[in-house]
């Protein structure tokens, strides 16, 4: 049991155990990721979304003004293959390498001692508290991090906002919403509730990006978010829960599966547009790695393999872009101060 019985938590802590728990949960005791996981990522799909990712930061550190001393941090490394594929592609740029410091920003204990296995070869830190990064522009890179953070969520119900919480009764999992106030939801979520009537919020995702924003207003650099979502105003429940790259029921398996939900890409607009981030860009992943020049890139490494091999690497880049796979249903995002607007890679 998760709960000890008649126990009713927040679903937003619910989540949080049922992820990461130190002892139990599902983040804390196996790597998810991959064939053999429960779910795939970009990064694990093809070494060229890695390859994309490293140019663009190449490619920003340039428009910054080739600073002689920046941060990389990435969010969430999961399995590590994105930072080692990034570490390995920036081998090319020996000014840019010079002058660059790499870090991970990781919860998981289990996944930390994968990445650093992983990583070995070349030098990162692993940093907890984002405040301690070091006063040089700062780049930031989350593949897939944010939608794995606990969220709360609000219903409208007639003239009445009630907060969703999980309910343990009868030794089974219950999902109950306990009436609140449109006031105290208001103050959690920091933004004026005009006509809606569902809200889905991550309160941790908005206090990381707070930090990040602010090192960015202190320090210059900027920051790339690429994830699954939507990009309109209104909200809907999108909770979800994976098992063996099938659908879960979250109430269900807990702990042995994940529990993730789609990023409403217009309220992270809107929310990092307060924090005094002037310049915000969205477009698809597929119109993202397209405009990095990954077709060109798939057409230099499939000259001179066997035709299995060149199948392989476009069927991968198929799963990346296309309009029916990942191409459209993931989104990227870039924010930073001030910077020449028309002239960021990618967008």
């Amino acid at each position: 049991m998760v709960l000890k019985n008649n126990i009713k938590i927040s679903l937003d802590k619910f989540i949080d155990n049922a992820l990461y728990n130190k002892s139990k949960g599902y983040y804390s005791k196996k790597n998810p990721i991959g064939y053999k996981g429960d779910f795939i990522t970009s990064p694990n799909i093809s070494i060229m979304f890695s390859e994309m990712i490293a140019i663009w930061i190449v490619s920003l550190w340039e428009n910054l003004g080739s600073p002689k001393k920046i941060n990389i941090i990435e969010l969430g490394a999961g399995s590590g293959e994105m930072m080692y594929q990034i570490l390995k592609t920036v081998d090319n740029f020996k000014k840019f390498k010079a002058s660059s410091k790499f870090y991970i920003h990781e919860k998981s204990m289990y996944l930390k001692r994968i990445q650093k296995d992983k990583t070995k070869k070349y030098e990162v830190k692993w940093i907890d508290n984002l405040n301690k990064i070091s006063n040089y522009p700062s780049i930031f890179v989350a593949n897939e991090f944010f939608d794995s953070l606990p969220i709360k969520q609000f219903v409208k119900k007639k003239n009445n906002w009630f907060e969703r919480f999980i309910h343990s009764k009868n030794k089974k999992l219950h999902i109950i919403d306990i009436k609140t106030k449109k006031s105290i939801i208001e103050k959690i979520i920091k933004i004026k509730i005009n006509n809606e009537k569902f809200i889905e919020y991550s309160p941790l995702a908005f206090e990381k990006l707070n930090i990040i924003a602010k090192i960015i207003r202190k320090n210059n650099g900027g920051m790339l978010i690429i994830d699954y979502g939507y990009n309109k105003r209104t909200m809907f429940n999108t909770l979800q829960s994976v098992k063996n790259h099938k659908k879960n029921n979250f109430l269900e398996n807990v702990y042995q599966s994940d529990i993730t939900h789609m990023i409403n890409f217009n309220y992270y607009k809107k929310k990092i547009k307060k924090m005094k981030l002037d310049c915000v860009k969205l477009t698809t992943q597929r119109e993202f790695l397209i405009n990095m020049g990954i077709l060109k890139r798939a057409e230099i490494i499939s000259k001179n393999v066997s035709f299995s091999k060149k199948a392989d690497i476009y069927y991968r880049l198929k799963r990346l872009i296309d309009k029916n796979e990942m191409g459209l249903l993931f989104k990227v995002l870039f924010a930073t101060k001030k910077i020449n607007k028309n002239s960021i890679l990618g967008f």
